[in-house]
């Protein structure tokens, strides 16, 4: 008699042999899927690349990020609406935080991954225009968390955006209600954010369990982090360039993690995690970044010395930081695609597991809903495509909205996702196909933007609901334009794949 289990009703049925060898396959689907998700339930690697506005190019200001997570976990565009009345309580699907809610909640933009369709959402700008980055892990040290320990149903990086970012109105503000909550609640794990608003960038870094500190980034400067606080200086008299817990300094000598007699306060020091792992998996990410922005810096990889804020003698193009997320030591006996080296010790910034990475800028001279622009590669940016997803944009394409651990044909991640993954087969060869047939779209698309933006601007004193319609056509038509470049690589891709296959096992030789 042939067996098998029925999910539904959690009981054994009676079935036919072709019936129990289908379902069997499908519980080893099911055991595949459970043991992904094993590894997908606590992201923790991020990069981070703040840069001020007399540090770039064209005065804009840059928040950036990547989410190094699981290739497997679909990220998705989602608006959500103000609100009137507005939740009462928010309630973390992970570990349990929970905390009350204010009545009213500004709309907000999203990227929620698939399993929780309302946290976790890692970057966007709401309608006042603060941008917000969310989150990057970072560690405590022992004897810091000795004194003062996380809390497992604290506030987690899950839950940050969606108890935030609704909620503020500036960046600075946002800043004060997230130290608020840490210092309330505690935190379950470390983390840094990055705040962005029309004037100002912030940036926030957990200290242990309910302390914490946050710096406005200079504007002439540009900070790069790679899962690792980075802040050191701290004056508590300072509001206007510093904020953090207000007894930081006094529970660091309290607890012997700063002695005043040996100088003055470093929070690094104090309360940050420091040890061999970090040499490998931090340090080189810093110390790449920087010579790539400033090569007239000469770092130490192995020391960690790394100047926190850099005024480089260049200034920084959008560009120069999308080409940032690429970077994996390409010329150098550390680059792991180049060698087919999967066990490189120097962890790249640009990795295949990456969810997505997000560019949050702000030109401020413009209206905020063409001035502040997401830009979202979904995947490896390495092999990717940076997106434009304009503040002012009311909904997405279907497809965007879409996509689960399972690759489907209809999801925009998992599209952009088979592209990533047919170049890492074999990626000194597609890398280059891949790279230049998205590069001309990224021109392209920068051209289509300049010319919608010019469009937009000439009707927004008058017109402004015309141009809001303008900015939601061409943002739904652009979004469609992506896939469409990508599905035509894809098919690219596999043809220059099935060709090398046949060519590798032909046995012609009669």
């Amino acid at each position: 008699m042939n067996i098998c289990f029925s999910r539904e009703k959690n009981v054994i049925l009676l079935q036919s042999k072709p019936t129990f060898l289908f379902l069997k396959a499908k519980l080893k689907d099911m055991k595949i899927e459970k043991d992904q998700m094993k590894d997908v339930s606590n992201p923790s690697e991020c990069t981070t690349i703040i840069v001020g506005k007399r540090a770039t190019t064209d005065g804009s200001m840059i928040v950036a990020r990547s989410d190094d997570w699981s290739a497997v976990v679909a990220k998705r565009l989602k608006v959500h609406p103000a609100k009137g009345q507005g939740p009462e309580e928010f309630v973390s699907f992970n570990n349990g935080f929970r905390c009350p809610l204010p009545k009213e909640a500004l709309g907000y933009m999203g990227m929620p991954p698939y399993q929780y369709p309302d946290q976790w959402e890692s970057a966007g700008f709401n309608t006042a225009g603060v941008g917000m980055s969310a989150t990057e892990s970072i560690f405590s040290s022992e004897k810091a968390l000795a004194a003062d320990p996380l809390v497992p149903n604290g506030l987690g990086e899950i839950s940050i955006n969606s108890v935030v970012l609704p909620y503020v109105h500036s960046a600075k503000e946002g800043v004060e209600r997230l130290g608020a909550l840490i210092e309330k609640y505690g935190i379950a794990e470390g983390f840094g954010v990055g705040f962005i608003d029309q004037k100002e960038i912030w940036y926030l870094e957990t200290a242990s369990g309910h302390r914490w500190i946050a710096s406005r980034i200079p504007s002439n400067v540009y900070f790069v982090t790679a899962n690792q606080a980075r802040l050191r200086e701290y004056d508590p008299m300072d509001n206007h360039h510093f904020l953090g817990s207000e007894d930081l300094i006094e529970f660091a000598i309290t607890h012997k993690l700063y002695d005043p007699s040996k100088g003055v306060f470093d929070f690094h020091k104090a309360y940050i995690r420091d040890e061999k792992l970090d040499t490998t998996y931090n340090y080189p990410r810093v110390w790449a970044l920087q010579a790539l922005f400033s090569p007239e810096i000469e770092n130490d990889v192995t020391e960690n010395n790394f100047p926190v804020f850099v005024q480089g003698e260049n200034c920084i193009s959008l560009a120069d930081v999308r080409r940032a997320y690429y970077h994996h030591y390409q010329g150098s006996t550390h680059d792991p695609y180049f060698h087919q080296n999967p066990k490189e010790p120097y962890r790249p910034v640009a990795i295949f597991r990456a969810t997505h990475t997000h560019i949050l800028q702000v030109r401020p001279e413009l209206p905020k809903a063409i001035g502040e622009i997401n830009y979202v590669a979904f995947g490896m940016a390495a092999l990717g495509i940076f997106i434009p997803i304009y503040q002012g944009v009311t909904s997405y394409p279907e497809a965007y909205t879409k996509g689960d651990n399972h690759c489907k044909e209809d999801a925009a991640y998992w599209i952009l996702r088979r592209v990533q993954t047919l170049g890492m087969v074999n990626y000194n060869k597609y890398a280059p196909v891949i790279r230049d047939v998205y590069d001309r779209f990224e021109t392209e698309m920068e051209q289509r933007q300049r010319e919608m933006e010019a469009d937009y601007l000439a009707l927004y004193p008058t017109h402004p609901t015309a141009a809001q319609e303008l900015l939601q056509r061409f943002s739904d038509q652009l979004l469609e334009d992506v896939l469409a470049v990508s599905r035509e690589l894809l098919n690219d891709l596999f043809t220059r794949l099935t060709l090398d296959i046949e060519a590798e096992y032909r046995f012609a030789g009669a």
